[in-house]
Order: C-alpha cells, then sequence, then structure tokens
C-alpha cells in the first residue's frame, strides 16, 4: 500500500544550524531535499545543500527542485578526479598508439593528480580547473612556469578524461570547456638555408648515415618516420615510396623498446622520390646486402632500410650525435633534425611547388596548417612576385 505520508519529489526543507568546532561557534543554513526512492527499499533519497545564508540556501534548493520535477536531476559523483582518471586511462585509451598513453600517463601522474586527484567530480568547477592551469603557467621560486604548449597537452588529456565522463552520466558538463588557455608564441623555425643544405651535403659525404639524412632532407620525413621505413614500402623501379608508419620508443614498467607503430595521424602517405633520392637508397640497398653477408647468422632480418651493420634498428639517440656533429660543422649547432623536414618544405615551397602537394608530402592534416607554419615562405614569395611584376610594368611602360 502507498504511503501517504510520502514528501514530494522537489520538496525540502531549510533550517538554520549551529555547530561548535574547536571552542567556535559556526552557525549556517541547511536544506534537504528529496530526489526520488530506493527501487529496493522505498526509502527515500534525499540531498543535502547548506550555505551561510537562508537565501542561499533556498535558492539552492528551487534551482535543485526545478532538477527533480523535471527529471534532469542527476545524483553526484562521489568519485574522486584522480580515482575516474585511473579507470579511464585503463579502459579508454586502447585506441592510442603506446607513447601516446605514456604521455597521458605522465601528465596524469606528474600534473594533474597532484593538484586535482583528491577533488571530487562533483565539486570539480570550472574556476578550480581554470586556477589548476593558471598555477601551471606560475613562475615558482624554485622552476618557471611550464609553456603555453605543455599546459594546452595537459588540458588535452585533462578535457578528453572529463568528456567521456560527461558521455558516462558522472557529471553533467565538462568543467574545462569553459576555460582559458594562455596563449603561446609561434616557435620560429630555423630551416637549414641553401647555402647550409649545400655544406650539410658536403660534411655527410661518406658518412654511415649519409643515406638517411639526404633521405629524410629531400622527403621531408619525420626522424620516425624515416627509422622505421621498409623495403617492402620503397619501390626503386618507379621511386614510389609509401609512408605508413614510424619508429617509436616505448617504455612500459620500467622496460624500454623501440617498436613500430602508425604514422603520427594514422594515415598512410605515398611519395613520388627524386631520381637522387632514388639513388641513395640503391646505394642503402646495395651497402645493406654487404652488411648482411659480412654478418652472417647474426644478421637480424628486420627489413628496415636504415639499420647497423647487423640488421637492427638505429636509435634516435645515436642518430642525434651524429647529426649535431654535422651541424655544429657547418656552424649551425642550433639545428634540430626535425629542422630537416623544416628545409624540405621551405625548399619545395619556395621552388614553386604548390601548397596541396606539399601538405600531401609532408603528411599534414591540411593545408592551413601547412601554410600556418609555412606563411613566412609564401609571404616573401608573394613580395618578389610584386617586385617581377613590377618589373614587368617599367619594362612596358617604358619607363
Amino acid at each position: 500500500m502507498a504511503n501517504s505520508k510520502r514528501a514530494a519529489h522537489g520538496s525540502g526543507t531549510i533550517r538554520k544550524k549551529t555547530v561548535t568546532r574547536n571552542g567556535q561557534d559556526y552557525t549556517y543554513w541547511e536544506a534537504r531535499i528529496t530526489t526520488g526512492y530506493d527501487a529496493g527499499t522505498g526509502r527515500q533519497k534525499q540531498r543535502s545543500v547548506t550555505g551561510k545564508t537562508q537565501k542561499e540556501v533556498r535558492e539552492k534548493l528551487q534551482a535543485l527542485a526545478v532538477e527533480v520535477n523535471n527529471g534532469t536531476y542527476q545524483e553526484p559523483c562521489r568519485m574522486t578526479l584522480g580515482e575516474w582518471l585511473d579507470i579511464w586511462v585503463e579502459n579508454y585509451l586502447g585506441a592510442c598508439k603506446p607513447r601516446t598513453k605514456q604521455i597521458y600517463e605522465s601528465d596524469i601522474r606528474v600534473h594533474i593528480k597532484p593538484a586535482l586527484g583528491a577533488v571530487r567530480m562533483e565539486n570539480l568547477l570550472p574556476h578550480t580547473v581554470q586556477t589548476f592551469y593558471n598555477a601551471l603557467a606560475s613562475d615558482k621560486a624554485d622552476k618557471p612556469g611550464l609553456s603555453a604548449k605543455t599546459i594546452k597537452n595537459i588540458h588535452g588529456v585533462l578535457h578528453q578524461a572529463l568528456k567521456q565522463a560527461v558521455l558516462n552520466g558522472y557529471i553533467r558538463t565538462n568543467p574545462s570547456d569553459a576555460c582559458t588557455l594562455p596563449r603561446g608564441q609561434k616557435a620560429e623555425i630555423k630551416p637549414l638555408d641553401e647555402d647550409d643544405v649545400a655544406a650539410f651535403i658536403r660534411v655527410i659525404q661518406g658518412h654511415p648515415f649519409e643515406d638517411l639524412f639526404l633521405t629524410t632532407l629531400f622527403l621531408g620525413l619525420r626522424e620516425g618516420e624515416a627509422l622505421g621505413l621498409t623495403w617492402d614500402c620503397v619501390n626503386l623501379d618507379n621511386g614510389v615510396i609509401t609512408v605508413n608508419k614510424q619508429l617509436q620508443l616505448h617504455q612500459e614498467k620500467g622496460l624500454a623498446a623501440y617498436e613500430l607503430v602508425p604514422t603520427k595521424n594514422s594515415r598512410s602517405r605515398t611519395l613520388v622520390a627524386s631520381p637522387t633520392v632514388v639513388a641513395r637508397l640503391r646505394h642503402r640497398k646495395a651497402e645493406q646486402t654487404q652488411q648482411r653477408l659480412m654478418a652472417g647468422c647474426a644478421w637480424e632480418d628486420s627489413n628496415l632500410v636504415f639499420t647497423d651493420t647487423l640488421g637492427h634498428h638505429l636509435t634516435k639517440p645515436t642518430v642525434y650525435r651524429h647529426y649535431k656533429k654535422a651541424v655544429a660543422a657547418i656552424g649551425r649547432p642550433d639545428a634540430r633534425y626535425h629542422d630537416l623536414r623544416h628545409s624540405y618544405a621551405v625548399a619545395a615551397i619556395s621552388s614553386g611547388i604548390d601548397i596541396k602537394t606539399v601538405q600531401g608530402n609532408l603528411g599534414h592534416a591540411t593545408a592551413a596548417f601547412t601554410l600556418d607554419v609555412y606563411g613566412h615562405v609564401t609571404d616573401r614569395m608573394k613580395r618578389e612576385s610584386a617586385d617581377k611584376m613590377e618589373d614587368f610594368i617599367r619594362r612596358v611602360s617604358g619607363d
């Protein structure tokens, strides 16, 4: 039989309460509201709200009553953010590359959990997250604040985790949506210019990594893509090269190992190599055949294009050391390995190759992104074209 004395859903009472803490009296207002009934026991489910004034509590109570009566009320999530992040990492990152998951875990462990891990999901408000981001950017006595790019990456991790929490019904809205991230200054790229490239080519002649360096430079490959290039993706007859994977360092439980994983955007792309690059790859093929004969049974059949003398993959630190010695020898000790890729892009655009083709060769998601990164090159070309047009105008005008 139904209990006629049951309080209506959304009803509540407000009372003034005084508690004593450490010998000091504290007065506040509290209200309890019925949000529903337990299906098994029939007992009321109640939610308590508190505030410094009766008006504050009444407003909170009215807002909750509207949600209960409209059927939009959601039980608060008692889980802490740290507990949810553990669940999210364990169950929702299966599609991520190992290195990406490792970076996410590091951001959570080093930055997010220490600051917000103990906060309950229901209490995670936009200003709480904003305060966290502001603290990351602030300089401290013992260390400078994090860069805008680093904070953006940390935000990306937290935002994805909270987005999934919304989908799961743990929270109603994503508190990180309303946050403002620090604006970072666009990093200046410093590619090798024409003289640098010529000097670099001379310095690396006969170097064990000459073929690797030149292939990277003249195809615009990322370092991991060059190190992960396999012979089944190289057609020496027509010069077509398929880029569909990269060599990446994966660390888990203290163990580190290189493995082949999909490209940065998980898309493969097809490049048509110049005759010079094809010649370098033919040279590499012949050199590797000789190394295989010399190594005998010690040879590792990795199918990689760029290997050591035993067929084993190259490591990024090893390649980096040799590269830095080479660029230091031409007076460019500041040049990063990634600047070989930038050098290709600048040379391609300056040579008149259309931006859509350059975008495809680089593997960028959009031509707009390519233009954003290398806009200074196109700006210079526009100025040069204007100068050429002025010369033409003067010629035909007889000036």
